[in-house]
This record gives structure tokens, C-alpha cells and sequence, in this order.
């Protein structure tokens, strides 16, 4: 059954108007990220004071901060957007109307875009103003990090939503913390040889651990990162259509016991 677009963008009008009037929505797309760059930038400074390489520092480390920030927030865009239809007790109402899980599932990557987008361009407008830093310096590669990262957030997000879906109330919490039990072995910070050799071959298998290499690599010897980005792309595509697979199938499993009507209860 084909996808309809004109429900898709009727659910993404819908939670666009949750931010009009909401203060602590706005704030999550302008007030945290902002926050964690300025933290992040005194952090950079100090270590600057005891190196001698103020540039290098800030390029890696803010580089890292805005692009693991456009990982949180497109994972965030796909959970908090079933969270707000919990919340909002309208799950029922959806799920009652025309509207089907994919197109559902559309609807939120299309926030997420929303938020990545926002959230991006509040980061790198500060981090220029305030540290003068230029996210542009990674170049054109910037985009395919991005855009890899966005399939990943959308992976754990995707994930994390149909556990709250299958869990309930109890596993809410998932929404905020699953993608930080992620960022050990998604190595943002640092290369992922500094791992153990056990906790490495996981971080093998993360898509975003291999983004962060590129950026590092990339950063440091201009070296095009064709190897990171094509092991990342590939296994994105692969989580990525496990996971909605797997969506459908919690989706139904709970359609048929008759617990979607309770989520969030």
C-alpha cells in the first residue's frame, strides 16, 4: 500500500504547532545545544592552555560535539514525536484513522530532519561566533557524515520506539538515555584505538563510530574517508531496514493483543 504524503505532512503540521507556544520546546532545539557548545568550548580553551594548539583542539573536539549533537537530536526527533502522541493521549486516534506505521514512521524522520536542521545551524552559528570555529572546514564530506549520522539517530530512535511501544510507561525513560548507551563505542571524542580490544570489535559494528573516524582522519591528514563512510553508509542500510522491520512486527504484535490502546497507561 503506497504511502500517503498528504497524512505524513498532516502529522508533521501537527507537532509544529506544539513548538508556537511552548517555551521548553524551543528551548530544546536553541537553549541545551547551546549550552553544550559554550561548556564544550571552555573545556577546548582550558585544554588549549596546556597544549599550545588551540586550532587542532577545537577543531576536533567541537567538531565531534556538533555532528554527535545531530545523532542525539534525530533519535530524539522520532521519540519524543511518539512520546508527545502518548502524552497527548492521541495514539489511539491515529492508529484508528487511515493512518498506517510507515506513514507514521515518515512523519517523525521528517521532524527529526526539523530538529537536526535547527539544532545545526544554532551550533554552528555559535561555534563561529564564540570560538571561531567553521564546520565547513571538514568540506563537502560534511554532508555524507551527516546524513549517516541522521540514519543512525534514526535507528536508535526507531528502535528505542518500538520498545516504549511493546514496554509502556516503564521504558519511557529509553527516549533520553538509549542513545547515550551508544556513545562509548560511537568513539566521538576519541579514536577507536584507545578501546580495548574486545569493547573495539563492538564499536566495529556502529555505524557512527565509523563517521567519527572519517571526521578525525579526515581532520588530520585531508585524506578523502571513502573507507569510514562506506562501512558506515552499509551498515545503516542494514540496521536501518532490520529496525523498521522490527517496528512493524512490535506494531502488530501489539495491534493484536490489544495493547496499543494502553501505552503510556
Amino acid at each position: 500500500m503506497p504511502m500517503a504524503y498528504h497524512r505524513i505532512a498532516a502529522l508533521v503540521i501537527r507537532h509544529l504547532y506544539l513548538y508556537r507556544r511552548s517555551l521548553p520546546r524551543v528551548m530544546e532545539i536553541i537553549y541545551w545545544p547551546f549550552l553544550d557548545l559554550v561548556v564544550w568550548g571552555f573545556i577546548t580553551v582550558y585544554l588549549a592552555t596546556f597544549q599550545g594548539q588551540m586550532p587542532a583542539v577545537v577543531t576536533f573536539l567541537l567538531g565531534a560535539l556538533i555532528l554527535w549533537d545531530v545523532l542525539f537530536r534525530s533519535q530524539q526527533g522520532i521519540t519524543i514525536s511518539f512520546l508527545e502522541e502518548i502524552w497527548a493521549r492521541n495514539l489511539m486516534n491515529l492508529f484508528a484513522s487511515p493512518l498506517t506505521p510507515s506513514e507514521f514512521l515518515a512523519a517523525t524522520m521528517v521532524m527529526s530532519l526539523f530538529k537536526v536542521t535547527a539544532v545545526s545551524m544554532v551550533m554552528s552559528v555559535c561555534a563561529w561566533i564564540f570560538y571561531g570555529y567553521n564546520v565547513f572546514i571538514i568540506g563537502l564530506w560534511l554532508m555524507p557524515f551527516i546524513v549517516n549520522l541522521v540514519l543512525t539517530g534514526w535507528i536508535i530512535g526507531v528502535f528505542t520506539t518500538s520498545l516504549i511501544m511493546r514496554f509502556g510507561q516503564e521504558a519511557e525513560v529509553l527516549a533520553w538515555s538509549m542513545v547515550f548507551l551508544f556513545q562509548p563505542i560511537s568513539c566521538v571524542f576519541y579514536p577507536m584505538e584507545v578501546l580495548p580490544s574486545w569493547l573495539r570489535a563492538v564499536a566495529s559494528i556502529n555505524p557512527a563510530a565509523h563517521v567519527f573516524e572519517g571526521m578525525r582522519g579526515l581532520l588530520a591528514t585531508h585524506a578523502a574517508p571513502l573507507s569510514s563512510l562506506s562501512l558506515a553508509s552499509g551498515l545503516n542500510l542494514v540496521y536501518l531496514g532490520a529496525v523498521i522491520l522490527w517496528f512493524h512486527h512490535t506494531f502488530s504484535v501489539c495491534k493484536d493483543r490489544g495493547s496499543l490502546v494502553r501505552v503510556g497507561e
